[in-house]
């Protein structure tokens, strides 16, 4: 099925500074870029309202969370401008105070490829930061400072899956390098997927109307009861601004890789090596295929290729949308249901890496059930092979 292909920016601050030479399976989408993403909306349970004690209001939430929003500097070696002269470039986003210990939540971005890094608090007080941990499959980065614990205000993480559209939100960070700047909005959407700088696919984002712009990637989206609920991260815009579409890493997504790379400064994801489409029953009997998730692409040398999964050999437009032909059609995932490619993902996303799933797909009118070691998600979005 055609997938929309959304521009989006990543909310980070850039400059380029001239220096003296010598001086200082996941199942993935096939739409992949390095300039847009995918950002759908995908059905879910009703869920409850976010908030679990009482709602505070705009200003009482900023009074008690800005101390624990901090501005983030990373400076970056860059490449010789063509005179000799070597190019040091510096980004600047957002951040908010994770623990006592002085780890920081921030987007990868923000601090990808690093040289030095340095945090500002509410205080005016600057600190150097090493960095913990990245991954760039969710976009997320933990860095640490030595800061007195006066400088340190944690912020309380809250639970995202309690979201409902309509919750009022707040985002606090550094847009255009104005720190402890606050905007506010609502939940304008959930379980949106956003692309990771690495290609992969962030599942259940926060869409929000609170304005959200450069350098406040980074920064937490805070619900009414000043628990942090999502870190932004990007936007769609056609203008390069805030354009009312923000978009946030839901807070429980973070709670589980802010474990992992505090502990071991790593994030290791499941990997099944394939690339998806939903094949939805009202489309199937045109398609000649089964209700079920398509394998659109089999990559080489992946778990889905050695267990012999086989990817499409066609395509076929129904109703103004195209939809791959000729691949196995996953039907069941350890015994349960597959219907949509995002339930196929979060199926994958709940097993480690090394875990062996029973996969049940349909070829050719038969159905068969075989299984999968799961591997380690590379760094990068693979490039789909041609389908044998």
């Amino acid at each position: 099925m055609n997938r929309r292909r959304i521009p989006i920016v990543l909310m980070t601050l850039a400059a380029t500074l001239a220096v003296g030479a010598g001086a200082g399976a996941v199942v993935y989408s096939t739409v992949s870029s390095p300039s847009t993403t995918v950002v759908r909306q995908v059905p879910v349970a009703d869920s409850e309202p976010a908030a679990d004690t009482s709602p505070m209001s705009i200003p009482q939430i900023y009074q008690r969370s800005y101390k624990g929003v901090v501005e983030i500097t990373n400076v970056m070696q860059g490449s010789s401008d063509g005179f000799g002269q070597s190019q040091q470039e510096k980004a600047q986003g957002s951040g908010w105070v994770l623990d006592s210990d002085g780890h920081i939540v921030t987007n990868e971005h923000v601090v990808d490829n690093a040289q030095s890094v340095s945090v500002r608090f509410w205080n005016g007080n600057t600190y150097d930061a090493t960095v913990v941990g990245t991954d760039p499959s969710t976009d997320l980065a933990v860095i640490k400072v030595d800061a007195p614990s006066s400088v340190l205000s944690p912020l309380p993480v809250g639970d995202s899956s309690k979201l409902v559209v309509g919750d009022g939100v707040v985002a606090i960070g550094s847009p255009f390098g104005l720190e402890e700047t606050l905007t506010s909005g609502i939940v304008s959407a959930l379980h949106r997927q956003m692309q990771a700088p690495n290609g992969f696919t962030i599942n259940d984002s926060i869409q929000t109307d609170a304005a959200i712009n450069h350098g406040n990637s980074g920064g937490p989206l805070l619900n009414s009861a000043g628990q942090v609920i999502g870190v932004n991260s990007q936007i769609k815009s056609d203008s390069g601004g805030s354009d009312g579409v923000g978009f946030a890493i839901p807070s429980n997504t973070i709670r589980t890789i802010a474990d992992q790379l505090v502990d071991s400064g790593k994030v290791e994801h499941a990997f099944l090596g394939v690339s998806v489409a939903t094949i939805p029953p009202s489309v199937a009997d045109q398609l000649k295929l089964v209700e079920g998730v398509e394998l659109a692409d089999v990559n080489s040398g992946t778990p889905a290729a050695k267990a012999g999964l086989h990817g499409s050999t066609g395509q076929q437009t129904v109703d103004g949308d195209q939809y791959p032909t000729g691949g196995d059609v996953i039907t069941e995932l350890d015994g349960q249901k597959m219907t949509t490619a995002e339930q196929l993902q979060r199926a994958i996303d709940a097993h480690k890496p090394g875990d062996t799933i029973s996969v049940t797909y349909w070829r050719s009118g038969d159905t068969h059930t075989t299984q999968v070691k799961l591997a380690v998600r590379p760094a990068q979005l693979p490039q789909s092979n041609e389908t044998p």
